[in-house]
């Protein structure tokens, strides 16, 4: 019969402290590792979504004369539709990243935007949030709506480039009469060239009151198409370069959290880096880029080329 033997015993305190100690030890490097992977795979994702978005602008503008997608554009007179001009940018984007569902449900009634008061129209919910609009690394905004309006008007985190598809329009005078902003560019002509020329780019979905801005500013990307002559197009429409009557050429926000963002500079989640949609279709992580460079960037007709390293 065997017998414990008498030299077995437990930890010391001093033994489990050394342990608890190594312990914590690796969680600390561990840690900032897990992070890493996160956010890189959250930034392959709000790239693979704006890749999507760059082959719907060219398949748009391959069905559609080489035209761009307009920035506002369609009217009707449907009195539930307020008189409002129809769908914009991202409404007309839909059908080509197979969302074509949303505006096909709501147009069968006349409606060309959403009002986001979760009803549903023709088995089609007004709020509809659209995951391919919306960056993983962008917590600004409340589960894809405003954050004054949860569950309501649903928000983007990509914002298109005034000076690429807002330098044109005019009034249309049926239906009411409505002012509407489209693209003075095709996908072939642009001046500078599309590898040259940024289309679209990141924002804080949602930025709240904070150090620049008394008011909410949230991109509702179904927000009456928001021509560039209407009253809520600088706060509400998803549109980086104007803001009120001014033109904005400000380079990005890098690194900056939602409440100390500026509502008229591009900004993103990513710790580095907001990426841009080129409209050649390509997607680029934009750092710490001098405004020289940046502005080139954002203007499709300055005659500059891009520095491979800008």
């Amino acid at each position: 019969m065997f017998r414990a033997s008498k030299n077995s015993r437990g930890f010391t305190l001093i033994e489990l402290l050394v342990v608890i100690a190594i312990i914590a030890i690796l969680i600390g490097l561990l840690l900032p590792a897990v992070q890493k992977v996160r956010e890189a795979a959250a930034r392959m994702a709000c790239g693979n979504n704006m890749k999507q978005m760059g082959t719907a602008i060219h398949n748009y503008a391959s069905g559609n004369q080489d035209k761009l997608i307009p920035a506002t554009a369609g009217w009707t007179s449907v009195a539930n539709n307020n008189g409002y001009p129809g769908g914009g940018f991202h409404w007309h984007m839909l059908p080509y990243i197979e969302q074509g569902n949303i505006p096909s449900a709501l147009q069968n009634s006349g409606i060309y935007y959403m009002w986001g008061s979760n009803g549903t129209v023709n088995g089609q919910s007004t709020s509809t949030v659209v995951k391919t609009y919306l960056c993983p690394s962008d917590s600004s905004h409340a589960g894809g709506a405003r954050s004054g309006n949860p569950g309501g008007w649903p928000v983007t985190s990509y914002f298109r480039n005034y000076y690429m598809f807002d330098n044109a329009g005019g009034y249309q005078p049926s239906a009411g009469g409505h002012y509407y902003t489209l693209s003075k560019y095709t996908i072939g002509n642009i001046p500078d060239g599309t590898s040259n020329t940024i289309g679209v780019v990141e924002r804080y979905a949602d930025i709240v009151p904070n150090a620049y801005s008394g008011s909410e500013y949230a991109g509702l990307w179904t927000h009456h198409g928001q021509d560039n002559f209407h009253w809520g197009y600088s706060q509400w429409a998803p549109v980086y370069g104007k803001t009120g009557g001014s033109l904005i050429t400000g380079a990005p926000q890098i690194g900056v959290r939602a409440n100390q963002a500026a509502y008229y500079l591009p900004s993103s989640g990513h710790s580095t880096t907001i990426q841009v949609l080129m409209m050649d279709g390509s997607v680029r992580g934009v750092g710490n880029v001098s405004q020289t460079n940046w502005t080139y960037a954002i203007t499709p007709d300055d005659g500059q080329v891009l520095p491979a390293n800008w």
